[in-house]
């Protein structure tokens, strides 16, 4: 059976880049909007809990990680097999950003 580990251009990383930027930016702003109930607004009042906003950061954490995978696993069905090594780069990357994007969340 012939390699098929064939290397990705530059326009296909390019265009890669570009729906991973804009995959993370549509699901940030959409879980900002689904976890904007939660937690606390003033984070340094008297008598502030740790509890909501541990609440805000979990749902946060599992929805985009449920979006990350879903993504993932559609991705993986319908993409060439020639651009198929890129997906799990660019869900290592997701990964660390869901850790990245609790800083403007919270800010």
């Amino acid at each position: 059976m012939a390699d098929v580990s064939e290397k990705s251009s530059t326009p296909a990383l390019l265009a890669g880049f570009l729906l991973f930027v804009g995959f993370e930016v549509v699901a940030f702003y959409g879980l900002q909007y689904l976890t904007s109930g939660l937690g606390e607004s003033n984070q340094y009042q008297e008598e502030n809990t740790i509890v909501s906003n541990w609440l805000k950061t979990m749902v946060f954490f599992v929805a985009h990680l449920v979006l990350v995978i879903v993504a993932m696993l559609v991705l993986s069905n319908r993409m060439p097999r020639r651009y198929r090594g890129q997906v799990m780069g660019w869900f290592y990357l997701a990964l660390v950003m869901s850790f990245v994007l609790i800083i403007p969340l919270f800010g």
